[in-house]
């Protein structure tokens, strides 16, 4: 897997599932993410009352008694799964008693499922891999199914993972719990489907959605509760890998990721990074995870609605302006990425609406980077370019200098349409006295590679005042400021709403953060 590098500032130079009936809106009263500071968190009203998916601490239990037609699975056999597995054929169900199963002691032991396999756990059903088995389930085999089974303790390497290792098309996972791994829990294929699971406590990712052949589409991640993920800290080890997250999207076509809870992630909770396109994240809680709470980077069109978003970025935005960085790193990020009517979605556009964003550290970033394009060496997603221009090398000079190319080697972050949201900011909960204030939408100066037709003002000049980009018909509570054009324009409210800028008709401030 190629590893693309996490760019948050300037370039280098050379289905309805049951879930709990619990609001998003009520603070649990305990510090979920260790490190950062414990701070009570005052109600506040979801705009759809946002369920929590609470599963990890009450799994839903599997049949207490094999299904009719079942193979039954004993774990005093040690290997028993892989090898009824392997001698049953194609569309077997298998119930895996209570108690813990294990793997023959070998690390590429696992289990190669056949197609329309389905495996159940019965309560108490663990598959554990004891820290010597690096893959649980692998193979190419299609439908197959996992629910109520506990994967555990195995390790796979670096950008690898446990569940669906070979990231196969049309996996069902459901009510499962998928923890203490290393690597990823969950890999993804196609039209895969990760319902009321728990993704926890997993070395760098709770799930990968890559695919090494073809893309991702289809995808569903819903009801799900993802914490704690990235144990290994992975951002510290590959200082700037842009390799780790509650959940990471590469090039998916086609999610929905809806009623999650997303919380207490070491990094970001939810990222999407190099041509994804037409995604759905909605009436999801994400809080209290060290990074943002979503990164859209370097990809298209798609719908964030109705989520419930607090006390992201505490670590992670705070260890940056400490450092002195002036760059506005925020909860919700969209790096390189816009609408595009030309690839087909479900919107031509960006749209965030009707979100409540309560005390995270800063609010909304829209970054351009003009040096980072295709066949350009600052493009951190290296080899890939844009889902408008098939053959990279056409991306040189002189032809990138002209239209169609001009615009379509390089990823834009336009027509974001950001209204109807709730942001609310509290310094004292925060523990801040600046630079977690703030809104932005901003470029770099371009200045790379010589051949470049971006170099100097152009991107920054696009994204602030032709590229599209609005925000309309908010409310703010607290002291939010307006990073516009580059980091050193810091804007009031006023300076915001009037010309050039002429942002936020409709929407309303009051310094206090209450109401």
């Amino acid at each position: 897997m190629r590893i693309r590098r996490r760019h948050w500032a300037w370039a280098a130079a050379p289905l309805a599932l049951a879930l709990p009936a619990v609001t998003g809106c009520e603070s649990t009263g305990t510090n979920t993410n260790p490190g950062t500071p414990d701070a009570r968190v005052k109600p506040t009203a979801a705009p759809s009352s946002t369920p929590v998916a609470r599963v990890c601490a009450k799994p839903a239990p599997g049949p207490a008694k094999a299904p009719a037609g079942a193979v039954t699975v004993d774990p005093a056999v040690v290997g028993d799964l892989a090898a009824k597995t392997k001698n049953s054929p194609p569309n077997t169900t298998f119930w895996l008693r209570p108690g813990e199963h294990r793997l023959d002691p070998d690390r590429y032991a696992q289990v190669i499922p056949k197609q329309g396999n389905r495996y159940l756990g019965a309560p108490g059903a663990v598959l554990d891999g004891r820290k010597t088995n690096q893959y649980a389930f692998g193979g190419s085999a299609r439908d197959v199914t996992i629910r109520h089974l506990t994967v555990q303790r195995f390790v796979a390497p670096h950008d690898e993972g446990v569940v669906n290792h070979d990231s196969a098309d049309g996996w069902v996972i459901e009510h499962a719990t998928i923890q203490n791994n290393t690597g990823a829990g969950l890999m993804a294929g196609a039209r895969q489907r990760v319902r009321a699971s728990c993704l926890r406590g997993n070395g760098q990712y709770g799930m990968n959605a890559y695919k090494a052949t073809g893309r991702i589409s289809g995808l569903v991640v819903e009801g799900n509760e993802i914490t704690g993920n990235n144990t290994g800290d992975w951002e510290r080890r590959r200082k700037g890998c842009g390799c780790t997250g509650g959940v990471k999207f590469w090039a998916v076509n086609g999610a929905d990721v809806r009623g999650n809870w997303v919380h207490g992630n070491r990094g970001t909770g939810l990222w999407a990074d190099t041509n994804n396109n037409d995604f759905r994240i909605e009436n999801n809680v994400v809080e209290a995870n060290e990074g943002a709470a979503l990164i859209y980077e370097t990809s298209y069109n798609a719908v964030i609605r109705n989520n419930t978003i607090r006390r992201n970025n505490w670590v992670e935005g705070r260890r940056q302006a400490d450092r002195g960085d002036n760059f506005p790193f925020a909860t919700v990020y969209l790096s390189e990425s816009g609408g595009e009517p030309r690839i087909r979605a479900r919107t031509d556009k960006i749209e965030i609406y009707r979100n409540v964003l309560e005390d995270n550290w800063s609010g909304i970033t829209l970054w351009e980077n003009a040096d980072r394009f295709c066949n350009s060496p600052a493009n951190t997603s290296s080899g890939d370019c844009t889902l408008l221009v098939r053959d990279t090398d056409r991306c040189a000079k002189p032809a990138i200098a002209e239209p169609p190319l001009y615009a379509d080697c390089r990823w834009k972050t336009q027509r974001v349409d950001i209204h109807g949201n709730r942001f609310v900011l509290d310094k004292s909960v925060v523990k801040c006295t600046a630079k977690c204030d703030r809104m932005a939408v901003l470029a770099n100066y371009g200045t790379y590679p010589d051949w470049s037709p971006y170099k100097g003002e152009r991107v920054a000049e696009a994204i602030t005042h032709e590229q599209h980009n609005r925000w309309h018909d908010n409310v703010y509570r607290g002291p939010w400021k307006f990073v516009v054009q580059d980091p050193s324009r810091v804007l009031g409210p006023g300076q915001w709403q009037g010309p050039p800028y002429q942002q936020d008709a409709g929407s309303t401030f009051a310094e206090r953060a209450g109401g």
